[in-house]
């Protein structure tokens, strides 16, 4: 959805056999670097406190989660109208609570698509599907979720039917929403794990739908 640097091709090129931790740091990666030497420096932070949080939400709070509560739903019809009725108490149920916000998880159907933003900044579910994406931040997913979602969504490869309504859900910060997608077909008799593990952060976006992958069909 973001347009691509052509000048600068070469050098992603010379940079695509390193690995993430070879790599040069970009613009804002290096603040952040700095500003956190700077901290540690001065004895504000720890930074085995620094690393513990990025453990967290890199390993504890993320799309792991979501996918563990949409594959309780698709195979527990009670946890599903728990989850439906009082979305943010049912994901409680796992242990992944929230920031003091509130939490909706609507549902998509055969006739339903539900797709999430935030017109204002970037309220995002944390707990279940961890750091928002790039994308979700930026100006243009912002303005045209609202005016063309059913553009975005052709554009993602994830176009619907034209009978299928698209609801767009405006996140704030003090409401967030999350997308149970539909259960592909062909997955009869997954166990939870297994469903979890196709479950996608886009899919709990709503600017994706969950597929079985080649090798498991």
């Amino acid at each position: 959805m973001s347009g691509h640097d052509h000048d600068h091709h070469h050098h992603h090129h010379d940079d695509e056999h390193l690995s993430e931790h070879e790599r040069p740091l970009s613009g804002p990666a290096l603040r952040v670097k700095a500003l956190e030497s700077l901290l540690v420096d001065k004895g504000l932070v720890d930074s085995k406190t620094i690393d513990g949080i990025i453990e967290t939400f890199e390993t504890k709070i993320g799309p792991r989660n979501g996918a563990r509560v949409v594959a309780r739903a698709w195979t527990d019809p009670a946890y599903k109208k728990r989850l439906l009725s009082d979305s943010r108490a049912a994901i409680a149920e796992f242990g992944f609570y929230g920031y003091g916000e509130d939490m909706v998880v609507v549902e998509n159907t055969p006739k339903v698509r539900n797709m999430v933003v935030c017109t204002l900044c970037s309220c995002y579910p944390w707990s279940v599907l961890g750091l928002p994406p790039v994308w979700y931040k930026s100006a243009p997913y912002r303005a045209r979720a609202v005016i063309d979602p059913r553009g975005i969504l052709n554009e993602l490869g994830a176009a619907p039917a034209e009978d299928v309504e698209v609801r767009v859900w405006d996140s704030t910060a003090e409401l967030r929403y999350m997308v149970l997608p539909e259960r592909p077909a062909g997955t009869e008799g997954w166990s939870e794990e297994q469903l979890a593990a196709i479950v996608t952060r886009d899919a709990m976006i709503g600017v994706a739908v969950v597929t079985v992958p080649a090798a498991g069909k």
